[in-house]
């Protein structure tokens, strides 16, 4: 049987990176990585979010959504991260995916149109608790809503109800807050069960790994194509035995990470409660983590003394892929979720 993406996703995805290539390239990402006190939170790049449906993907049709499945949304993250875009896109889409799986009719009605319309922007904090509060939130300090997990389920909290307590980053592409509430403030949802918490942390997983493999196969293009062009004795770099094992080999680990990833989101599509899904994620997130975590190492080796320079942009795929692949879970929490599942405990 084959399985892949339709014709449709993947002009879908074409259609992404062609927007970031002319208009937010890898010099705009810079000026957000180069100025830390500002908020990481381009506006022209949002609006466009919002104009191109990137934000209203999952949304369903009654409000005003695209209501489209997981695996469309993995295309767009896989995008945002070989552009290693900044921005709360996976912040807004994962506090709508709260909504639209825990939230009160009403509440749907109230918030969901406005979330694909890009006229809010939204957090997720799906560790903490109400005591000590969330800390690491990404965008948290220009949310205007904000969904947290508690002991008592999930929470939706406006930017008066919370303190927000800026954290630094070695990866300047995000920008990162500790979230602390005031008291018992918010406004519950009310079908945050617990198998709505942890298909919501699924699916958090599925489109962190989908930035990773992005990245992934970014770093990878980009430093083959370089290796090409550089020579040393005469000839590529690229044609030493020993660099071109290598390179062979990170491409077979972000080929496994992509399909991996492309199937956990097809499986949270179809079947998000089974034990077969929870595996699926866990190898994804696991896998995308290990790839990402390998390609831009490999990237910055590979591009000789030039690769350690701040001028060069590999370190901005490198520290993304640190930071991301410790979301969600890291590499040694989803293996020991992959060994819990198939060997038992």
């Amino acid at each position: 049987m084959f399985f892949g993406l339709t014709d449709d996703q993947r002009d879908f995805g074409a259609a992404v990176r062609e927007f970031l290539a002319g208009r937010f390239d890898l010099e705009a990402v810079r000026a957000v990585v180069e100025d830390p006190a500002g908020d990481g939170h381009p506006g022209a790049l949002w609006t466009a979010m919002g104009e191109q449906g990137w934000l209203a993907v999952l949304v369903p049709e009654e409000h005003d959504g695209l209501g489209l499945a997981l695996v469309d949304a993995q295309v767009i993250a896989r995008e945002l991260g070989a552009g290693v875009a900044p921005g709360p896109w996976r912040g807004t889409v994962l506090a709508a995916e709260a909504l639209r799986l825990a939230g009160s009719g009403s509440q749907q009605q109230r918030w969901l149109p406005r979330f694909a319309a890009g006229g809010v922007v939204g957090a997720l904090a799906l560790r903490g608790c109400a005591d000590d509060g969330w800390p690491a939130v990404e965008y948290a300090e220009v949310a205007d809503v904000l969904v947290v997990v508690d002991g008592t389920g999930l929470r939706l909290l406006r930017p008066e109800e919370v303190a927000t307590t800026r954290h630094d980053s070695f990866d300047a592409t995000t920008r990162l807050a500790r979230v602390t509430p005031a008291g018992s403030a918010g406004e519950p949802l009310p079908g945050g069960s617990p198998a709505v918490l942890d298909e919501l942390a699924a699916r958090a997983a599925v489109l962190a790994a989908a930035d990773l493999v992005g990245l992934a196969r970014e770093a990878l293009t980009r430093t083959v194509a370089y290796d090409r062009d550089r020579r040393q004795f005469g000839v590529p770099v690229g044609s030493f035995q020993a660099l071109k094992h290598s390179l062979a080999d990170l491409h077979v680990g972000v080929t496994m990470a992509e399909h991996a990833v492309l199937y956990a989101a097809h499986a949270l599509d179809t079947d998000p409660a089974s034990s077969d899904t929870a595996l699926a994620v866990a190898v994804a997130k696991a896998k995308a983590s290990e790839s990402a975590l390998q390609t831009t190492a490999a990237m910055i080796q590979y591009h000789g003394g030039i690769g350690y320079t701040w001028e060069h942009e590999a370190h901005f795929f490198y520290k993304r892929a640190k930071r991301l692949a410790g979301v969600a879970g890291g590499v040694d929490v989803h293996r020991a979720r992959v060994a819990s599942l198939t060997l038992g405990s």
